[in-house]
C-alpha cells in the first residue's frame, strides 16, 4: 500500500520542481498542479521525425505556446539534464 503513495509524492514533487525551475519569473508561477497540467502538460502538438531528428510541432494558435517553449528551453539549460 505504500508504493502508490510514494509514486504520487514523487509526481507531486517533480511538478513543483518543474514549476520552480521553469516558471519562477512568470505571473502564473503560483499556478497549482491542475493549471500546470492544463496549460503545459496537455499540449496540442505532433512529434515528427526527419533525418534521425525529432521535432515537436506546436499549434500556433495555442495560447500558452510561448510559455511552453520558454519552460522547455529552461529545462534543457539545467546542467546534467541534457
Amino acid at each position: 500500500m505504500l508504493r502508490p503513495v510514494r509514486a504520487a509524492n514523487l509526481g507531486h514533487y517533480l511538478g513543483c520542481w518543474v514549476r520552480l525551475v521553469t516558471l519562477h519569473d512568470q505571473d502564473d508561477s503560483s499556478a497549482g498542479p491542475a493549471t500546470m497540467r492544463y496549460r503545459l502538460y496537455h499540449l496540442p502538438a505532433r512529434l515528427s521525425t526527419h533525418a534521425r531528428h525529432r521535432y515537436l510541432r506546436l499549434e500556433r494558435a495555442w495560447p500558452w505556446a510561448q510559455a511552453f517553449v520558454m519552460a522547455w528551453s529552461r529545462l534543457i539549460d539545467v546542467p546534467g539534464l541534457a
